[in-house]
């Protein structure tokens, strides 16, 4: 088991930690109860707080990030020296959590995707861990809520004796659900990007070797070019160009040089 702690990449504090590190924590958390902000970043969703300070307060507030992307994780071995022998990918996270909270009898609810995604997800997910519990879930309202509406939301996941919540908005809508939900749930909340559609199986994942060698990017850009383009085409040199500016010390990247939401973004 690794667990290393924070290490600054380009001014966001990545956790270098290993699946079973995470699922113990997540699971630890569940069952005390107390908050716990977790993200699975890839170089998109690094570059989200390097270009903007306050997404990089929010990240920087979340209780861990892991290491979704082999980039991310390349480069905290090559920046730190984590030794990190694998990445931890979100979907594959979300299926390890989902079998630790089957066996230690622990709710979970899910929140995002359409009503028909949701249906079946579930279908998936008690399938394969029939023990699970899945407490309750709600679709996106694919639009900022209201303060009432959040209330609303926060009510109904604490009546459903949830006890982890799981969060498919996309990046960075579920990176902020998670800032502005954790601490009103006291729970371990966890940003997992398309994991949903994935297990669901309205997306396609990359073949397990091209994620190995970190071209999963090459594969979604190929199924998904107009949506992803930008993402992949400029963030992913501009995220190489800044990380060796960062090793040679010609840019610093402080962690606290952020700034606060002057106002809550209630994405749903």
């Amino acid at each position: 088991m690794i667990d290393r702690g924070k290490f600054n990449l380009l001014g966001v504090n990545i956790d270098a930690v290993d699946y079973e590190a995470a699922v113990l924590r997540i699971v630890r958390a569940a069952e005390l109860p107390s908050a716990l902000g977790v993200s699975a970043l890839a170089v998109h969703g690094v570059m989200t707080g390097v270009l903007d300070r306050t997404h990089r307060h929010r990240l920087n507030q979340l209780e861990l990030i892991v290491p979704d992307g082999q980039p991310v994780r390349w480069g905290l071995n090559w920046m730190h020296r984590t030794a990190l022998r694998e990445r931890v990918y979100g979907p594959e996270l979300m299926l390890r959590v989902c079998g630790a909270a089957a066996r230690q009898g622990l709710p979970v609810f899910l929140y995002g995707g359409t009503a028909k995604l949701l249906d079946h997800l579930q279908q998936v997910l008690c399938h394969r861990f029939p023990a699970l519990q899945i407490a309750g879930v709600r679709p996106s309202q694919f639009r900022r809520l209201t303060n009432l509406e959040k209330q609303q939301v926060v009510d109904e996941v604490l009546a459903s004796g949830a006890r982890i919540t799981f969060v498919g908005l996309g990046c960075p809508r579920q990176e902020v659900w998670a800032y502005e939900f954790k601490d009103a749930l006291n729970m371990p909340v966890l940003a997992v990007g398309a994991a949903f559609a994935f297990h669901a199986g309205q997306l396609a994942q990359a073949p397990t070797w091209m994620q190995r060698l970190g071209l999963e990017w090459i594969y979604r850009l190929w199924r998904e070019p107009l949506r992803l383009w930008k993402r992949y085409l400029l963030l992913n040199p501009m995220y190489a160009g800044l990380l060796m500016l960062q090793k040679v010390g010609l840019r610093r990247f402080d962690t606290g040089d952020t700034v606060p939401p002057a106002k809550e973004v209630l994405y749903g």
